[in-house]
């Protein structure tokens, strides 16, 4: 088609998400196989790549934005533009869970974190005894500076007996067959306790000028 050289895009091609070190396609298809097309980034400038008419440009490219450019009979056309973000996924998953504290009394609220280092391309689910009555908040947090985090933080609020149990995170990659899980025990008491334990009698005697110490332990 003269007057539409590139096949339309959907707005799902446009946004192109690439793993760090990856090749990809920029999917700018011609009507024409013949058709002679140039790639250019957003300054305008000629990049070079591996171009398939049924495909697009193959190549490993920078993130930023792309067009593609084509002339018929004298016209220039150019396709819609062409978003690529680069993610950072290694192939190893680090995982660390993190909690305060593991005891706890019924009313307040408990906070255990997971951490998955170097990786924006994740699946992340939690496991708590809480889970079926989805009374956990979930909040993450993409932390870029200085090196990549993503921050699960699992909130309780109001915290019961019932709430006592194991708090398991498991981190899947999202391209890969790769897993890692977590856990950290957490105990929620009815209410608080201490423990005394004195050692000495209920009556003692003591000499006039002598230094006596009393000791207790106390849990």
């Amino acid at each position: 088609d003269p007057d539409m050289p590139f096949v339309p895009s959907v707005p799902e091609d446009q946004f192109i998400l690439v793993e760090e070190g990856d090749p990809t396609i920029i999917p700018c298809r011609t009507s024409d196989p013949d058709a002679q097309v140039t790639l250019v980034n957003s300054l305008d400038k000629a990049v070079y790549a591996f171009y398939d008419s049924k495909q697009g440009f193959i190549g490993n490219f920078p993130a930023g934005s792309y067009t593609c450019k084509t002339t018929v009979k004298g016209v220039e056309f150019k396709s819609d533009e062409f978003l690529i973000y680069i993610l950072r996924a290694t192939s190893q998953l680090p995982v660390e869970i993190e909690a305060l504290k593991t005891v706890y009394k019924t009313g307040e609220t408990i906070v255990v974190t997971c951490v998955v280092f170097d990786n924006e391309v994740v699946n992340l689910q939690w496991n708590y005894p809480g889970k079926v009555k989805e009374k956990g908040l979930i909040k993450l947090d993409d932390i870029k500076v200085p090196s990549q985090k993503l921050v699960y933080t699992l909130t309780i609020p109001e915290a019961s007996v019932k709430d006592t149990g194991d708090y398991e995170c498991t981190a899947r990659h999202a391209t890969k067959e790769v897993k890692e899980n977590k856990k950290v025990v957490i105990t929620v008491h009815d209410k608080g306790f201490v423990h005394l334990e004195p050692q000495f009698s209920p009556l003692e005697a003591i000499n006039l000028h002598e230094v006596k110490n009393f000791v207790v332990d106390v849990q």
